[in-house]
């Protein structure tokens, strides 16, 4: 007699959707050019406004101390705009790679003083690496594997290995151009969290310094002012965060 089949044992297992498609490295796969050539575009635009107007004229130490009476009056009248206005312009600078990072964290000691400055800092900083990041890893990671493949052949080494720990390590000691890890990093198969928390984390010493630096340094009227304990003592800061980059390529030479 004839085997019967219920029509439940005809039914087929749904079918799962497959899961999007990676490269080589883990990462998904790039944007399609017409967003890539979007983003182009808008950042072209915006660095070639920052050019035009001559913005870099205001991310000077001179500028800062010429407008720092007419940046407090408007800051005590605007709070709330003006840490709007510097977080996104931080953000900006930072995701563009544009000049002025120093001084803007200058400013943000002397409008916001110097815990405080350095958390909008840290915040401003962050968000552009990680814009910065993202770009690289989904838009961009071609280009910066043909423009820059010699140099950051170590700084992928060095991701391979652990990738949190190097990261982190990048950012106590800026070796390396801030850019040049953002896009990087992008390249790697670091995870966005763990990018984030290493950036915040490792940029959190240097904000301190210079947000201390920009609020004594805001205090300087004159010449004599400069002798004032507070201002050579975040002088003395600033000095020992550069040369720590260099200590730090000391030992990792001799280790070798």
């Amino acid at each position: 007699m004839a085997h019967r089949t219920s029509p439940a044992q005809h039914k087929t297992e749904p079918m799962l959707p497959a899961p999007p498609p990676s490269n080589a490295a883990g990462h998904p796969p790039q944007a399609d050019g017409g967003s890539r050539n979007r983003l182009v575009v808008v950042t072209l635009l915006l660095v070639a406004a920052f050019l035009y107007f001559d913005l870099g004229r205001l991310l000077t130490f001179a500028a800062l101390q010429e407008n720092k009476n007419a940046l407090r009056r408007w800051a005590d009248a605007h709070a709330l705009a003006t840490v709007g206005l510097f977080l996104l312009t931080y953000c900006v600078q930072t995701a563009l790679s544009l000049p002025g990072a120093a001084i803007l964290t200058l400013a943000g000691g002397f409008l916001f003083g110097t815990l405080i400055g350095a958390l909008y800092v840290n915040i401003g900083a962050t968000a552009g690496a990680t814009l910065a990041f993202l770009a690289s890893r989904h838009l961009f990671s071609a280009s910066v594997e043909r423009r820059w493949g010699a140099r950051i052949r170590p700084l992928q080494d060095g991701f391979s290995k652990n990738a949190f720990r190097y990261l982190l390590t990048l950012r106590l000691v800026p070796i390396f151009p801030f850019f040049l890890v953002n896009l990087v990093a992008g390249l790697t198969r670091i995870t966005l969290p763990s990018y984030i928390a290493a950036t915040a984390i490792g940029i959190l010493p240097g904000s301190l310094v210079y947000t201390h630096a920009g609020q004594a340094l805001g205090a300087i009227s004159s010449g004599s002012d400069i002798a004032s304990p507070s201002v050579l003592w975040a002088l003395a800061l600033l000095g020992l965060l550069s040369l720590s980059s260099i200590g730090y390529s000391r030992w990792k030479a001799a280790r070798k």
